[in-house]
């Protein structure tokens, strides 16, 4: 006998043995298995999904939290994003966890904005200007962290928090709170939110040499800090169904607001 008919018969064999120990259907089962390429489970797709609901949590978050501020809950965020509130948990094992990551990009992204308008305007009140409208019109002003938007404010104040919500947001000195928000005492040192972010810092230190050139320029007003300039950025139109009156509001809006900081002659 050749050795290709031994072969043939020992091939034969095997699968009457397996046939016979594991019955027809599992032998024909491994031998799909075996035609796709091995038994091992196709791990890709799943990685590409996976991905997939991060950016949908993501940008539901974003969109979420800059409505109804950082207090609103997860399940408002898995609801917007379409996925389930344990696919958003799995990712962000608290909500704390996710409410960084949305205030460190927002923040990075203002801090570019800020950087450009130094980069692309020669006249002070033209960068500080360009940087408003920017970031207003990106919406990252509303999701700045809370801790940021202490700048300026005075400590024996009480602190504002979302109604229902977890994230405090002071007072600002100026008297301006946001709208369903309820006043509760301070926390204790110990539970503040850091203040030595090195985002957050980097931000305020851009910022910060927009408004000194402006004021300097003598074109904005001497009492405006970098907290008032985050008050605007972060101060929204209320919300109208139609986009074109949304748009026309928050323009008018801070059209006004502009005006507020400009100097006046004496």
């Amino acid at each position: 006998m050749h050795i290709q008919d031994l072969q043939a018969q020992s091939v034969v064999t095997s699968s009457s043995e397996a046939q016979g120990r594991l019955g027809p259907v599992a032998v024909v089962g491994s031998a799909a298995i075996a035609a796709a390429g091995g038994g091992g489970p196709r791990s890709a797709p799943l990685r590409v999904d996976a991905q997939r609901n991060l950016e949908h949590v993501l940008r539901a978050a974003r969109e979420v939290f800059g409505e109804l501020g950082y207090g609103a809950p997860m399940e408002d965020v898995a609801r917007r994003a379409r996925v389930g509130v344990g696919t958003v948990y799995r990712r962000f094992p608290s909500k704390d966890v996710l409410v960084r990551r949305i205030a460190e990009e927002e923040t990075a992204r203002l801090t570019d904005q800020a950087r450009s308008a130094l980069g692309q305007e020669d006249e002070p009140w033209s960068a500080l200007s360009r940087f408003l409208r920017t970031s207003v019109a990106s919406g990252a002003g509303r999701l700045l962290p809370p801790h940021v938007l202490r700048v300026g404010v005075d400590q024996d104040e009480p602190a504002a928090v979302p109604a229902g919500g977890e994230q405090r947001v002071p007072h600002q000195r100026q008297g301006v709170t946001q709208p369903g928000h309820q006043v509760v005492s301070p926390r204790p040192a110990a539970e503040e939110e850091p203040d030595d972010d090195a985002g957050a810092s980097e931000l305020l230190e851009v910022v910060g040499r927009l408004v000194d050139r402006a004021r300097e320029s003598g074109e904005l007003r001497g009492d405006v800090t970098v907290a008032d300039v985050l008050l605007v950025i972060a101060t929204a139109a209320p919300a109208l169904p139609d986009p074109a009156h949304q748009a026309a509001a928050s323009a008018r809006l801070l059209d006004i607001l502009l005006e507020g900081l400009r100097s006046r002659p004496v």
